[in-house]
């Protein structure tokens, strides 16, 4: 039996583009022979995957998956909006999230995780393969409470736990977990709706350069009216409150009754939960956010593909 080198793993992904795993499986099935690997990877498919792996994919679904005290979110990938809508990415995409709440939000990690006979990554190459078009695996989070619940809430689903927003909440507590779940999802479609940064100012989704910024335009446009350094420090400070109250979680009105902030509305549930409420966490995804679309001449690419000029 030949040796598999990391080098030769890397030559054969280098000429076919296919996965890594892929690559490992093809040179110890054909006993290191480079050609025969090729080959292989082209019966399975797997190489026609890889010349797709160069267009945007920037549509796609974002799966969101909770078990009790577990939850993920996963973004999978695709470059129209019409596979979104073939259950056999739909599949996928739940195959995925269900091996991210068992195995963590690592991608890698998810990709070398085994379904059945093959991994997650000879999954999506498969898809590919078959689907037609490319499709990536591109991120994964997850949030865990030792006491509590971690809610979901999927906007614009396409399928159940699959849409092109998804939110996970975690809220940790002793207090009755079916109340905790009806509070969770409600912040859940309030996070997917008002967007916050962070949970509060002293929150790690603040940037520390984005709010110096806010206090220095506030600040310069004090100072050109001529307002006292003293006076400006004080209008500096109730302009930072009300940036919070945009962009951080607790400080937010409620979107299901504006009247209170997110930490009152949590503070009032807790009489019927039955404890002391904690948001342990939240993760918003939106679809594609943070790729660079590539327009394209549809009727051109029609034309193309039929022979028209």
């Amino acid at each position: 039996m030949a040796t598999i080198t990391a080098a030769m793993v890397k030559e054969l992904r280098e000429s076919t583009g296919a996965g890594m795993m892929d690559c490992k499986a093809a040179l110890t099935e054909n006993n290191g022979d480079m050609q025969e690997a090729q080959d292989w990877l082209r019966k399975k498919g797997l190489s026609k995957a890889a010349k797709k792996a160069g267009r945007v994919a920037a549509e796609g679904l974002i799966g969101a998956l909770t078990s009790g005290t577990k939850g993920v979110l996963v973004e999978v990938n695709s470059e129209t909006d019409f596979v979104a809508r073939n259950e056999q990415f739909q599949g996928l995409v739940k195959m995925i999230a269900q091996v991210a709440l068992h195995n963590g939000a690592d991608v890698e990690k998810i990709k070398a995780a085994k379904v059945g006979d093959v991994t997650v990554e000879t999954a999506i190459s498969d898809a590919i393969a078959t689907i037609g078009e490319n499709m990536t695996l591109r991120r994964a989070a997850s949030l865990e409470v030792s006491k509590g619940v971690v809610s979901s809430y999927v906007h614009n689903a396409v399928v159940e736990g699959a849409g092109k927003i998804g939110v996970i909440v975690a809220l940790e507590s002793a207090g009755k977990a079916d109340e905790l779940a009806v509070l969770g999802r409600q912040l859940a479609m309030h996070v997917a709706a008002a967007k916050p940064l962070a949970l509060d100012p002293a929150g790690a989704g603040l940037d520390p350069e984005t709010v110096k910024r806010e206090k220095d335009v506030l600040a310069d446009k004090y100072r050109q009216q001529g307002k006292p350094e003293n006076v400006i420090e004080k209008i500096v400070d109730s302009g930072l409150k009300t940036y919070y109250k945009e962009v951080c979680l607790l400080d937010q009105a409620f979107i299901h009754d504006s009247g209170k902030s997110v930490a009152q509305a949590v503070k009032e549930a807790e009489g019927k939960v039955g404890g002391p409420i904690k948001i342990a966490g939240f993760v918003n995804y939106a679809l594609g956010e943070g790729i660079e679309k590539q327009e394209s001449d549809f009727a051109a690419e029609v034309a193309a593909a039929s022979g028209k000029k």
